[in-house]
């Protein structure tokens, strides 16, 4: 699971309570402690433990950046003052949680103690001014559902903001030639998302599987993963070669610090080893290295963020739209060689032969049915955007290959949205509804969120506590 860090900024204003607001701080990280939140406080910085004081601007920030934290919460625990929250949140340049308890009734002799939504108007008008993305959570109780789901969603739109910034992916050998749907601007993705590429030969790769099978030790274990979750139907010396080269894959990926891989996985591997690189894809993918077919930067890039939502719980699945459902009318066939990682399988999967090839090293297996994710990050002449939307796996005919037959709101939509691009025949899915976080998410990181259903305002109202 994902470890995200929160950093607790209440903050109030001089007018109001002191002290209502000294017990709205308390209170809030009371919560923070009760739902297992990972929190930065600044009871440290001053004796009230709240942000009102301009002086304390430059302590918070440098508190924060020595814990690491990932976001922060600008708890209004009365009115708030207004531009020292957005001085704070200008200077660390993380995602912003914008929030305030519900006011209470006045007392009898018409006094208020706290005013928080006005503050909260307040300080929304000022982060727009001073250029600062901010979410924005539902003026509530505590208790509040929506209170625990908002916190939970913006520490999920951390993760992804996080990874998203720290992308560095293994490119192992080039695009397959045949695939210029795959090419992407390197030095592109550098300069505008800081996003980073570890070229390696694929000779590089086949001497390190050489060296992983002088060893054995790493491959025993994976051997042992495989008889124990894979139906086995391909020779003992081809089913070492999976494992070797998934440790390779792993060996690879740490020594050059990534966090996903992209595979030329036709036609030079095959001349070196022998095997598709499929199982071996799904063996990473299911230890949350994503790891994606016919080099397809842009794709590994999507794995992450859309693993990065769902907080690391759910195994994401790179696959291709490939053809309509015979039965369905929206319905669309999700499916690749076989890379998908095991915990996706409805059905233990088969180690065998995939569609289009004539090497062995691929899964065959259904993925679960059930509602998911659907999503691909893109772009084509300087611009960038995330496609973006909902399905549901479905009956279909069976297929060879991971797969999963899956019906949307409408296909030709949808399909619509594919050819016209920036996107390709590429996509990633999740088992999970994380729309609304990676829709957020897309504020902080410059891409513009493209819903392939007109869901938009539903979205939003979600997002609004709604």
């Amino acid at each position: 699971m994902a470890n995200v860090k929160l950093g607790f900024v209440p903050t109030r204003r001089s007018i109001f309570s002191a002290p209502d607001a000294i017990k709205y701080r308390g209170l809030t990280a009371d919560r923070f402690r009760a739902l297992g939140i990972d929190f930065v406080d600044i009871t440290d910085i001053n004796e009230e433990g709240l942000l009102y004081d301009d002086q304390d601007v430059d302590k918070i920030a440098a508190k924060f950046r020595a814990e690491g934290v990932d976001g922060i919460m600008l708890a209004h625990c009365n009115f708030g003052t207004e531009y020292v929250c957005a001085r704070l949140a200008k200077k660390l340049g993380l995602p912003v949680l914008l929030w305030g308890p519900l006011d209470e009734r006045p007392e009898p002799d018409g006094v208020r103690l706290r005013d928080t939504q006005c503050g909260l108007f307040a300080t929304g008008k000022v982060l727009r001014r001073f250029q600062v993305p901010f979410t924005y959570l539902t003026n509530c109780r505590l208790n509040d559902p929506v209170f625990e789901r908002g916190v939970r969603d913006f520490l999920a739109v951390c993760n992804v903001v996080k990874r998203f910034r720290n992308i560095r992916i293994l490119q192992i050998s080039t695009r397959p030639f045949d695939f210029w749907t795959t090419m992407c601007n390197e030095g592109e993705l550098l300069e505008k998302f800081n996003i980073q590429l570890a070229p390696v030969p694929m000779t590089e790769l086949t001497e390190e599987v050489k060296a992983v099978k002088d060893e054995r030790t790493k491959q025993e274990k994976v051997l042992e993963y495989i008889r124990e979750n894979m139906e086995i139907q391909i020779k003992d010396e081809e089913v070492e070669n999976v494992a070797a080269l998934a440790v390779a894959m792993k060996n690879l990926v740490e020594k050059y610090g990534c966090q996903a891989a992209a595979i030329q996985c036709w036609n030079a591997l095959q001349t070196e080893l022998g095997i598709m690189p499929c199982a071996a894809n799904a063996i990473l993918n299911d230890e949350g290295i994503p790891v994606v077919c016919e080099t397809d930067i842009h794709g590994a890039i999507t794995a992450l963020m859309v693993e990065a939502a769902g907080m690391d719980e759910t195994r994401g699945f790179f696959a291709d739209w490939t053809i309509r459902h015979p039965d369905i009318e929206s319905g669309e066939l999700l499916q690749h060689c076989g890379p998908w990682p095991v915990s996706v399988a409805r059905e233990k999967a088969k180690l065998t032969y995939p569609l289009a090839f004539e090497h062995p090293g691929s899964l065959t297996a259904e993925a679960k049915h059930g509602d998911v994710t659907l999503c691909r990050f893109d772009g084509d002449n300087g611009e960038y955007s995330l496609l973006l939307g909902r399905a549901k796996g479905v009956e279909g005919p069976k297929c060879m290959g991971t797969y999963l037959w899956v019906e949307v709101e409408n296909i030709k939509r949808l399909e619509a949205k594919i050819v016209e691009g920036p996107y390709i025949h590429h996509c990633v899915g999740i088992h999970k509804d994380v729309v609304p976080v990676l829709y957020e998410a897309c504020k902080y990181i410059g891409v513009k969120p493209d819903l392939y259903d007109p869901i938009e305002e539903e979205v939003k109202a979600y997002l609004r506590g709604e």
